[in-house]
């Protein structure tokens, strides 16, 4: 048997059915994006909560080991989750301060503090 490197990298899969289902989401998108899949090690189990005290979607950590291909080889990564591509989209423009009524007592205080 050859020696082999495998890489691991932790993604989240969810769903609105069950943990298995949040599982088969993250194997099945990374699957598309990563050659010699080996292994999926689920981490950890969690879940959304609604407003209305119901479970909103089920969330899986999941560890998956692929192949490393050796020197020159380039890894495929899978795309990052929407989080990270909101994170490094533009922001937009600040809203404008709100003007606030301060009361005189207020300003008053402030400035026997000074």
């Amino acid at each position: 048997m050859a020696n082999s490197v495998y890489r691991v990298t932790e993604i989240v899969g969810t769903s609105t059915r069950s943990w298995e289902d949040a599982v088969k989401t993250a194997v099945q998108t990374a699957s598309r994006s990563l050659r010699d899949l080996r292994v999926a090690e689920v981490g950890a189990l969690d879940v959304t909560v609604g407003d209305d005290g119901k479970v909103k979607s089920y969330r899986a950590k999941v560890k998956l080991s692929f192949k490393f291909e050796g020197e020159g080889a380039v890894a495929v990564e899978p795309a990052p989750p929407a989080a990270a591509r909101r994170a490094s989209a533009p922001a937009a423009a600040p809203r404008a301060a709100s003007k606030k009524k301060t009361s005189s007592k207020k300003v008053a205080r402030k400035s026997r503090r000074r």
